[in-house]
């Protein structure tokens, strides 16, 4: 039964992004695997509760019936063994998900296994598996728990920071070793210059050649780009994504202000950013994916 995914937007995740196994994973640290195993058997037949990233799965798997065809491919991979991991499968049967993909690793990373899935986007709530594919070229975020659910919308709403997420750390190295006039006067100067992309420039690209599979007019994909920056720096940043050819459906240029109201305001379905800060802050009204990656993230010695 030979196929491939190659034509597909690829999203891996992992089972505790998908599902809640909050109770079964204090099960794991307070007794060991043994004893995480054995919960998981007596209990496959109950059905997980949905977990942080399971609307975002949801809606993703959805665009496929407004194609008309498989454009969005969502595979599980997972540290669980193929045993542990009969109760995930169960549960995503229960709740009608078109998963068929998996790969159980049996406490191992499951990162290797990216590349031969084809991934555009890994989410995970284990921070070191996250870090290792985005060592490895992938977009990757760890998905905090506590996000608020959007109300229920068929539209898709996804927003990034800018700054080592979209786009290289470039430019918020300048703005931390020199701080903010040196930045604004090094954008205003390299206005021209498109910025090198970051971790997340592949998945937005992937995600608008989909948005442009439909009419303009009636697109279920809606796209922000969340910043800290402000004018004379949002030049640059337009400049870029006009280089790519990548659209963005809104941009919010704001100056430092805090960005969970914007968000809340644009409805997001999830957010992307680097800075663990303005993580905390944006789980409080939506799904949050921290991106580990760039200045902000670098581990001191």
């Amino acid at each position: 039964m030979a196929s491939n995914i190659d034509d597909k937007l690829v999203l891996a995740i992992s089972s505790r992004a998908l599902f809640d196994l909050s109770e079964s994973h204090k099960v794991y640290l307070s007794s060991g695997v043994e004893a995480y195993r054995q919960y998981q058997i007596e209990h496959e037949d109950e059905v997980l509760a949905p977990g942080d990233a399971f609307a975002l799965v949801q809606k993703l798997l959805n665009l496929n019936e407004h194609l008309g065809r498989a454009r969005v491919e969502v595979v599980l991979v997972s540290r669980n063994s193929a045993d542990t991991g009969l109760r995930v499968f169960n549960s995503i049967h229960h709740y009608g998900l078109a998963i068929s993909r998996a790969a159980f690793v049996g406490g191992r990373s499951p990162y290797p296994y990216l590349k031969a899935f084809g991934c555009d986007l890994f989410l995970s709530t284990h921070a070191e598996d996250v870090r290792s594919a985005l060592d490895a070229g992938f977009a990757a975020a760890t998905i905090l728990s506590g996000g608020a659910s959007r109300a229920a919308s068929e539209e898709l709403r996804i927003a990034f920071d800018g700054d080592a997420v979209l786009f290289s750390d470039e430019s918020e190295r300048v703005y931390q070793a020199a701080g903010l006039e040196a930045f604004q006067a090094r954008e205003r100067q390299a206005a021209r210059e498109p910025l090198r992309g970051g971790p997340f420039k592949g998945f937005l690209a992937a995600l608008n050649a989909l948005q442009r599979e439909f009419p303009e007019d009636a697109c279920p994909i809606r796209t922000a780009l969340v910043t800290a920056r402000s004018a004379p720096a949002h030049e640059r940043v337009i400049r870029t994504l006009r280089e790519w050819d990548i659209r963005l459906d809104e941009s919010l240029f704001l100056g430092g202000l805090t960005k969970s109201a914007f968000l809340e305001a644009f409805a997001a379905d999830v957010f992307f950013d680097d800075q663990t800060g303005h993580c905390e802050l944006a789980r409080e009204v939506v799904a949050t994916g921290h991106v580990p990656h760039g200045i902000s993230n670098e581990i001191k010695p």
